[in-house]
């Protein structure tokens, strides 16, 4: 087994020779640049070689392999071409949607997942009629085999994801039992967090000379001043979670970051819509534009900043309050990069992630690999944001008070209560005339 001895430079997707009907998926789920591993592992699927990676939780695994799958299975026939097998129903879901995504634009791609706890029924009939890709559990998986309701005599390509992972739960047999149901001249991929023997006997015994790809993180420090908080919420809810976080907070400067293009659009849309005072930032804005938008957020003529992780790449703004991950980072040193654009000169910061609750275990990984404590955080109710949204306002009156800067307006609060109105009923009136203009 060889490392592929390859020095990485940046590239795009165009350059790696993938197919343009995948390429047009890609731009549309709006990735800018592959990652490492990606770099390294389609080149080589694609020229049809075996490859063990060694590669940590959230570096783009699922489309290094999946996008070579997709670019060569045959879309005229009916038969399971492709079988992934990967540890959990929650991993086997998320891989089978991240294929579906990329094969948007290939035409009729059968991508079926079976796990177990779902009605074994439903993947009878999906298999009855024909899955060109199985992602699946081992234990379901064998299940099938077992049963005669799936055949893997036609497979082309074996992926085995998490593999480490999955000899931990005591998997290595029915892995192998699988493995040995399927042709003997087929294309053999492996990824693992880790390489332990089991890993590396599965991998003499089931693939040919693979190369081998290590993706390795550098060392890797976090400022001590930044305070490192998560929110779980779900997608859904995620435009009133930020809403209330940026009412809460207060911040002065926020800065923003989206995984794809496409998402920083809709998010600067949503929230514009909503009164805050934002800009953009990514890849597919000219030059000009995004030096006049890093200007003006310098400057403070906007509030908050949304960007993705190559547009923000050389940022150094001083007084940037609050960092939000408003999707987990694809990979780990992405976090690092975006939450150290805070907490600059000295300063203190927070950085604040939001993390869908199928996405607990990337969270997990990125404090696993940086050795830091993410502390999870309560949403903000809505009175907490209104206060927190009032307290500038409620300062600014004692301020007045105190000054006695109040003092001319008296007599016309006087000639109003004349007419049966409270002290009280009015200051209420007038703080809600003021929020109202605000929005």
């Amino acid at each position: 087994m060889a490392p592929t001895g390859i020095r990485l430079k940046t590239l795009t997707f165009s350059e790696l020779n993938i197919s343009p009907r995948i390429l047009k998926s890609i731009e549309e789920m709006g990735f800018e640049e592959p990652t490492p591993i990606q770099i390294q592992t389609i080149p080589l699927l694609l020229a049809g070689r075996d490859v063990t990676g060694q590669a940590q939780t959230g570096t783009g695994k699922t489309a290094a392999f999946g996008i070579p799958v997709l670019q060569q299975i045959d879309l005229h026939r009916r038969t399971t071409q492709v079988i992934i097998l990967s540890p959990t129903r929650e991993l086997a879901i998320q891989i089978a949607e991240e294929l579906v995504r990329l094969s948007h634009h290939l035409g009729p791609v059968t991508i079926l997942p079976v796990y177990g706890g779902q009605p074994i029924e439903r993947q009878l009939k999906a298999l009855k009629n024909g899955a060109q890709i199985v992602v699946g559990t081992p234990g379901r998986v064998l299940d099938h085999l077992r049963r005669g309701t799936l055949s893997l005599a036609r497979v082309k390509i074996v992926v085995l994801d998490e593999a480490d992972q999955m000899l931990d739960m005591g998997f290595r047999d029915d892995i192998e039992a699988i493995l040995k149901t399927t042709p003997a001249e087929r294309q053999t991929v492996l990824f693992a967090a880790t390489l332990p023997r089991p890993i590396l006997e599965i991998s003499r015994r089931f693939q040919k000379d693979p190369v081998l790809i290590k993706v390795h993180h550098r060392e890797i420090t976090v400022p001590s001043q930044i305070e490192q908080l998560y929110l779980e919420v779900r997608s859904t809810d995620k435009i009133e979670a930020l809403s209330r976080v940026l009412d809460s907070y207060d911040p002065k400067l926020t800065l923003i970051f989206c995984n794809t293009k496409r998402r920083v659009d809709e998010l600067a849309s949503r929230i514009r819509t909503r009164g805050y005072i934002s800009a953009k930032l990514h890849g597919d804005m000219k030059q000009s534009q995004r030096d006049r938008t890093m200007e003006a957020f310098r400057k403070g003529g906007i509030d908050i900043l949304i960007a993705t992780d190559v547009a923000a790449r050389g940022i150094d703004v001083e007084g940037i309050d609050l960092v939000i991950n408003y999707e987990v980072p694809q990979d780990v040193e992405n976090y690092v990069h975006r939450i150290g654009r805070t907490a600059r000169a000295g300063r203190s910061g927070r950085a604040i992630t939001f993390v869908d609750p199928k996405e607990i275990y990337k969270l997990g990984a990125i404090q696993e690999i940086t050795r830091i404590s993410i502390t999870r955080t309560p949403l903000p109710s809505a009175i907490d944001a209104a206060e927190a949204k009032m307290a500038p306002l409620v300062r600014k009156i004692r301020e007045t008070v105190d000054n006695g800067e109040h003092e001319r307006y008296v007599a016309l609060i006087e000639r109003i209560m004349v007419g049966d109105y409270t002290s009280l009923e009015i200051a209420a009136a007038l703080l809600r005339i003021q929020m109202a203009s605000q929005r």
